[in-house]
């Protein structure tokens, strides 16, 4: 699992590598509610991300919370299968809604 900017180009894009579940959420929650409270983080590339659970998904909305507490919006970019796998089975698929990975 890293957490990666995507490129130079992308400073604005935060990207997950591979799994986002309860096995690192308390790794992963001082991260990513610094990068939305240091600059913000208006995307948030969830491409290789390789496993999703609800403790991820807790994490997502937590930064999105976050972000909208500074007047910032996260999206999702892209979001792999296991996200949107995760995302369809509870109902939230319009946070993906716009990703080149939503249409899926």
């Amino acid at each position: 699992m890293s957490i990666v900017q995507a490129d130079a180009e992308a400073a604005d894009t935060l990207r997950i590598e591979g799994e986002l579940t309860i096995y690192r959420a308390a790794e992963l929650k001082p991260l990513l509610l610094g990068a939305v409270r240091a600059d913000g983080v208006p995307a948030l590339d969830l491409s290789a991300v390789t496993e999703f659970d609800s403790a991820g998904l807790q994490l997502v909305l937590m930064m999105r919370r976050a972000a909208a507490v500074h007047g910032r919006t996260v999206r999702i970019v892209d979001p792999s299968p296991a996200v949107r796998e995760v995302l369809a089975l509870i109902g939230l698929t319009e946070l993906a809604a716009g990703s080149a990975g939503a249409a899926a």
